[in-house]
């Protein structure tokens, strides 16, 4: 009986043995690879566009080419901000987008303390890019990686031009920018000055107003009374077009005056086409949102090669009232 048992259990041993054997066999050459690990080969780079003026045609072109270039590229693009012109929404969006640790950052230039903490200190320290896109804060102030945009150093040049050429070579011209002046406007301020300067027989002043209507306009007022033989105004700050328009209108004809400005305030696009403004500078905001992804994307594939730190100009042209109606 013990003979028995003892080779039952022999035979089931060789059995299993060779089961054994044939599994591990058949695992060693089987075709069989190790699962890699699922992966998205598209890129997925967090992105946030910032501005302070969401509502604005020109920030919705801006917003639709950082859009477009995104979905190219398989990028996340979101788009923040605030309406109106609201600072201090604004900053905390920003605030908020670098402490989420989104990939790179976006934005409208602001000249302030605040934004400059914000990108040169916090942004910096948690190795978030930061690129400015249509408003300028320069490197050295904002620590941004570059700049997309208009010239407007160039673009005050070209609003100067087209005056001489319509107002000729002597009279007064009021330039009026924000009080609360930002790098873009003293670009242009800069343009500005720079040809005029060159015609001694032509007195520019320069005036300064908050962005409200209320200052606007009133400041206008003020300036109407101190200079009534002014000939021009120039709105380095586009918003002051129509409080320009606006407070003349109620004295005489505004045909009696020429009067410039540039193309981010709906307000100008709209007075250029009745005829109101004898010029417009006319820019590129879908240009600047493709190219602004575009250059972010390029960044945070290799941010070994650095990027144009003077920054990236888009097309500028002038468009008088004569060219729209």
């Amino acid at each position: 009986m013990r003979k028995i048992i003892t080779f039952v259990t022999v035979i089931i041993s060789i059995i299993l043995f060779y089961f054994t054997i044939n599994s591990a066999v058949d695992v060693f050459y089987a075709d069989w690879q190790i699962p890699e690990t699922t992966a998205d080969h598209s890129i997925h780079n967090r992105i946030v566009l910032i501005t302070r003026e969401l509502d604005t045609p020109f920030w919705e072109k801006v917003s639709e080419g950082a859009k477009d270039q995104a979905r190219n590229e398989g990028a996340r693009l979101e788009v923040w901000g605030s309406y109106a012109g609201n600072q201090e929404d604004f900053l905390k969006q920003i605030d908020i987008a670098i402490y989420a640790k989104v990939d790179g950052i976006i934005v409208q230039g602001l000249g302030t303390d605040e934004f400059k903490e914000l990108t040169k200190v916090k942004a910096a320290s948690h190795g978030i890019p930061i690129i400015t896109v249509a408003n300028d804060v320069p490197m050295e102030e904002s620590l941004r990686k570059t700049y997309v945009g208009s010239d407007h150093y160039l673009a005050g040049e070209l609003i100067a031009n087209q005056l001489i050429k319509d107002m000729g070579t002597a009279g007064q011209v009021i330039i009026m920018k924000d009080s609360k002046e930002q790098y873009y406007q003293k670009q242009r301020l800069s343009g500005i000055q720079d040809v005029l300067v060159n015609y001694p027989n032509i007195e520019f002043i320069v005036a300064e107003s908050s962005e409200s209507r209320e200052d606007g306009v009133g400041t206008t007022k003020d300036l109407l009374n101190r200079h009534p033989n002014v000939n021009a105004f120039i709105a380095v700050n586009a918003t002051f077009a129509s409080h320009i328009v606006e407070e003349i209108s109620r004295r005489t004809k505004v045909e009696n005056y020429h009067i410039y400005s540039f193309d981010e305030d709906s307000a100008s696009c709209l007075l250029l086409k009745q005829g109101t403004l004898d010029a417009m500078v006319e820019q590129s905001p879908k240009r600047m949102g493709e190219r602004s992804v575009s250059l972010m994307m390029k960044w945070l594939k290799d941010g070994t090669e650095p990027l144009e730190l003077d920054g990236y100009h888009t097309d500028i042209e002038l468009v008088k009232a004569a060219d729209v109606q």
